[in-house]
């Protein structure tokens, strides 16, 4: 990252013209810095929704919208998910680099040597209502962890950070099983030292006494896929929060934890599910797909296409291209037919030939596919958005330990423009009207 020569300019009533830095970034894409704004002129900016602010300096995540590039620390997004599994992609955000074969099989062991709950957090399990959703659950969990792995301050500082972040990236796969199991009244499977990361989940997950259950190898080969794609996607809603969060020195449990408050509503983490109820709703009623789209086309019905457009994206998310591929891979190899796949390639046919979508750059993103495949594996649809977060914490940690680097480490403090009353003085309380 450079600090070009060059100058904006910024006039402001008065015709006081005010010189702001420009900054470019390692891929050439220019920002303006306006650190000193207020301090210099007494204006802030007014962006909703942040949309056009950056936040901080981050070498985890390089998202181009307009070309459909995703990356992880340079790593094209196809590339990893080709060549990588899980255990890797979490080392690459969470160490910066990507493991050779004995640094994978050493953090493999470690990460199964700290997969282990506290027994009495089971207890915490089984005061929940099974009803309770998942979410809810896991983010009490989350923020729990503190208390039963507490900090150790007088050790090495960065040896205890680290310890921390394994411990975190660990048991989040062992909580999102238990919830699973309290949820349908099952006995606990404790993680087995055998089996990796997405094998020990599954295994977490569905194995009881009578079923003599084996995780499927296709099915752990497309979970680590899964999971790699929802590893990291820049400064989103939930990362935002994580980092928000930290920046007030808050431990990594709270922080990961409101990144999963954060990620559970519908217009994020959740939108998977709004894809399958709406798919699940076309196919029980037998709704023509034609008419669907008609629907989602009209200013007077507030239908919408849910799996469709994305914040960054004005073209098709590259991660929904790949699960596209991976819901096809796992018909073949099961040999089966999906009557949610077949409605949602109809859908996705339709859309990208009509003007309509094409030119609100509405493709599919990655919610309009990684739901029709958990449910093909087996998830429960309250179960997708603890999914999402399983593949999502290797990415909050990494930004949670960037910050912890940032030269400037400032606590987040957005400002605002203010549109409420003006000075008012307190009518006593007998005399008001």
């Amino acid at each position: 990252m450079t600090v070009e020569k060059q100058k904006a300019h910024l006039i402001l009533p008065g015709d006081k013209d005010v010189q702001l830095d420009v900054i470019t970034d390692n891929m050439g894409n220019n920002s303006i810095d306006i650190e000193r704004l207020r301090a210099n002129t007494g204006y802030i900016t007014y962006d909703p929704g942040f949309a056009n602010t950056g936040s901080c300096l981050s070498s985890i995540c390089y998202i181009d919208g307009e070309k459909g590039i995703l990356r992880y620390r340079g790593y094209d997004i196809e590339d990893l998910v080709e060549n990588c599994d899980f255990i890797e992609v979490a080392h690459l955000l969470v160490k910066g680099v990507l493991p050779n074969a004995s640094e994978r099989k050493n953090y493999q062991m470690l990460l199964n040597k700290h997969s282990m709950l506290h027994y009495n957090m089971q207890n915490f399990f089984r005061s929940y209502p099974q009803d309770a959703h998942p979410m809810s659950i896991l983010a009490s969990m989350v923020a729990s962890l503190s208390a039963f792995y507490p900090e150790m301050e007088e050790r090495d500082p960065e040896e205890n950070i680290d310890l921390t972040v394994t411990r975190m990236l660990s048991k989040m796969r062992t909580i999102a099983a238990f919830i699973y199991r309290q949820a349908n009244g099952l006995q606990f499977v404790d993680p087995r030292w055998e089996y990796m990361y997405c094998e020990n989940f599954l295994n977490m997950m569905f194995y009881t006494p009578v079923n003599n259950y084996h995780p499927n190898p296709v099915h752990v080969d497309l979970l680590n896929k899964l999971l790699i794609l929802h590893g990291d996607h820049e400064q989103n809603c939930s990362t935002s929060a994580v980092r928000l969060v930290g920046s007030s020195e808050a431990n990594l449990y709270a922080s990961v934890a409101a990144g999963v408050c954060a990620l559970w509503g519908p217009k994020h983490g959740g939108a998977n599910q709004a894809v399958m109820a709406m798919l699940k709703n076309i196919v029980d009623n037998d709704i023509p797909v034609d008419d669907v789209i008609e629907k989602a086309k009209r200013k007077d019905n507030p239908f919408v296409l849910s799996g469709f457009g994305h914040r960054v994206y004005k073209t098709f998310d590259p991660r929904a291209k790949i699960a596209k591929k991976m819901n096809l891979t796992m018909l073949n190899a099961e040999h089966r037919e999906d009557k949610l796949l077949e409605v949602a390639l109809k859908l996705e046919e339709k859309a990208l030939t009509d003007d309509y979508f094409i030119e609100r750059h509405l493709y599919p993103n990655i919610d309009f596919y990684t739901g029709i495949m958990f449910h093909m594996m087996g998830f429960p649809q309250q179960m997708f958005t603890v999914l999402f977060a399983m593949g999502r914490t290797p990415g909050w940690i990494a930004h949670w330990l960037e910050w912890r680097h940032d030269i400037h480490q400032k606590l987040g403090r957005p400002r605002q423009v203010y549109v409420g009353p003006m000075e008012r003085k307190v009518v006593p309380l007998d005399q008001r009207p």
